[in-house]
């Protein structure tokens, strides 16, 4: 069991890691100071140069298809480099990707959707969740009505990441009440200028998803993603696809914040001794450490297993499940080591705090993570003691 990179996973984990460092992290005080008056943490034309640099490298598209343009570099690659970005709350990611589920669109859709997503011209979001559909997402209400040669979308969706920002949603209705979730829910291509709006959700956080809605909305026909009734399965192709990229994020912030944490115990000095020679405050640090390192291994098999076409979604669950609990915990201690001062706005501290609390709840909460786990053992899905393969 070889558990060390290859030359070119360390050459281009170093490179990100360098990258991060040179031209992601400076931006940290402006980041905090924009986002503190309310405004976006960084503007459009410094993201563009940032991933034109990054394209000069050879980031773009980590994990598009070659044909398209992208390096498509792998589940392992994906979460190592997920790792190094988080390094930084900075809020920036690889140009030349777009969501999983869009390679399903037909060639007129490549043309109008997909491709110009690749290339940055273009903007989407994923609209799933409503008022009474989060994490139960077979209970979706918003319906999809036949008429003519076009569909009529009426509803609303909630918590949409990007939802402000985006030119055209990915939507999934109710098609065919009687067919259940499984089989009579339809995603379909919808570009605002048909008619939806945003408004925006203002959050704990940085955060700032949207709601969508739909009154009487018209989609042409041509306009539908994959097949009349196979909504369902997109949606939850597109949930898996990133749901151990959470942890992967949470490593390299909580990796950043545990150092953090470790320097100002060596240079705090309390009744004449620094902080870091008291045993509460070591004991934090090692319990920090022994959690990363665990969340690390979680996620890495996930992603393995992901490359080898193996099912990882019960791996995937434990690492979401370990992982967004690990970082809230991990900068909940690193917050205390600094006392007052972690606190204050003064560190980035209180900013990743606010942040990390909503990897708990998003692409799946906590409960729900548990609920899947457990049925899997339950089920016999996942054999307790199962060797590994």
């Amino acid at each position: 069991m070889d558990f060390t990179l290859n030359d070119e996973q360390k050459m281009i984990q170093r490179t990100v890691r360098d990258f991060v460092k040179k031209e992601l992290m400076p931006y940290e005080q402006e980041v905090l100071k924009n986002e503190r008056e309310g405004r976006p943490g960084m503007n459009a034309e410094d993201i563009k140069r940032i991933r034109q640099k990054a394209k000069d490298l050879g980031f773009w598209g980590i994990n598009t298809p070659e044909e398209y343009g992208g390096a498509d570099l792998g589940p392992v690659m994906t979460a190592l480099i997920s790792i190094e970005l988080g390094r930084t709350f900075v809020p920036f990611n690889f140009g030349g990707s777009a969501d999983n589920i869009l390679y399903y669109c037909n060639e007129d859709q490549e043309q109008r959707y997909l491709i110009p997503v690749i290339n940055g011209e273009r903007r989407s979001c994923f609209a799933l969740s409503e008022p009474s559909a989060g994490s139960d997402a077979g209970n979706i209400k918003m319906t999809a009505v036949k008429k003519g040669s076009e569909w009529v979308l009426n509803g609303e969706k909630i918590f949409i990441t990007n939802g402000n920002e985006a030119d055209f949603a990915m939507v999934f209705a109710v098609t065919d009440k009687e067919k259940g979730a499984r089989g009579g829910v339809t995603c379909f291509l919808v570009d605002r200028d048909m008619g939806w709006r945003s408004e925006y959700i203002h959050t704990m956080g940085e955060w700032g998803p949207a709601s969508l809605v739909f009154e009487d909305v018209h989609v042409p026909e041509e306009n539908i993603l994959g097949e009349i009734g196979g909504g369902f399965n997109l949606g939850m192709q597109w949930i898996g696809q990133g749901r151990w990229l959470i942890p992967a994020r949470a490593i390299g912030a909580s990796e950043r914040l545990l150092q953090m944490g470790i320097d100002h115990a060596k240079t705090r000095v309390t009744f004449g001794k620094p902080i870091a020679d008291r045993q509460a405050i070591q004991w934090m640090i090692a319990d920090s450490g022994v959690e990363i390192e665990a969340t690390k291994w979680l996620v890495m098999r996930a992603a393995w297993l992901q490359e080898k076409g193996q099912d990882n979604r019960h791996a995937a669950s434990m690492a979401k499940l370990y992982g967004s609990n690990m970082a809230n915990r991990v900068v909940d201690r690193v917050l205390q080591i600094h006392g007052g001062m972690g606190y204050t706005k003064e560190l980035p501290i209180e900013r990743w705090y606010r942040e990390m609390r909503l990897w708990r709840i998003f692409e799946g909460t906590d409960e729900i993570q548990r609920f899947i786990i457990a049925r899997n053992l339950i089920r016999g899905n996942v054999k307790v003691g199962e060797l590994l393969d």
